[in-house]
């Protein structure tokens, strides 16, 4: 089976529900390709995201990752993994809704903390409590999450193939302006 994908699709979510992943697996069905937006910042600004954190700033880093997403969604349709604070932004979100479509990988806090809690690449759990801090930023963000074009639910025990075709299934089933099958 082949598929017509009219529009990129961007993946928002949490840290942890499974974005780069499931993305690179979407793509991979799709036929198209697969980019993440935290990776070409770090391919721009020669350094890891904490670093540019530490260095210039959340202020800093969120303005660079608006301009890539940007510019992202000029460039040929994809699927496009984000990171987890890029969708809050309202120009993102108008930005992704104008030019794509973005589907929302719903994890629950507990999938998420099981997935996140030995890595340490997250620099905004990079508290005394980060288990805490999890579930604040997951609270705040929730509510902004919710705003996106189709959400998924992430559940514990699938696996990353089993994730990409229920976007996949969505996709097909709700909104055909962006995907269909050939």
């Amino acid at each position: 089976m082949s598929y017509d994908l009219k529009k990129t699709v961007v993946l928002v979510g949490m840290m942890g529900a499974g974005k780069t992943a499931v993305g690179r697996a979407l793509a991979a069905k799709l036929n198209v390709p697969f980019i993440d937006s935290d990776a070409e910042i770090v391919k721009a600004a020669n350094m890891s995201i904490a670093e540019i954190f530490e260095r210039d700033g959340e202020a800093f880093f969120r303005l660079k990752e608006s301009q890539v997403i940007a510019r992202l969604l000029e460039e040929e349709r994809c699927i496009l993994s984000t990171g987890g604070g890029a969708y809050l932004a309202e120009g993102n979100r108008a930005e992704i809704s104008e030019r794509g479509v973005a589907v929302w990988l719903d994890a629950d806090v507990d999938l998420l903390w099981n997935r996140v809690k030995h890595k340490d690449t997250r620099p905004l759990l990079r508290t005394e409590n980060p288990r805490k801090t999890l579930e604040n930023i997951f609270e705040a963000r929730v509510p902004l999450y919710g705003l996106a074009d189709l959400p998924v639910k992430a559940e514990d025990g699938l696996s990353i193939e089993e994730m990409a075709d229920r976007v996949a299934q969505a996709l097909l089933g709700a909104r055909p302006d962006v995907l269909t099958e050939t």
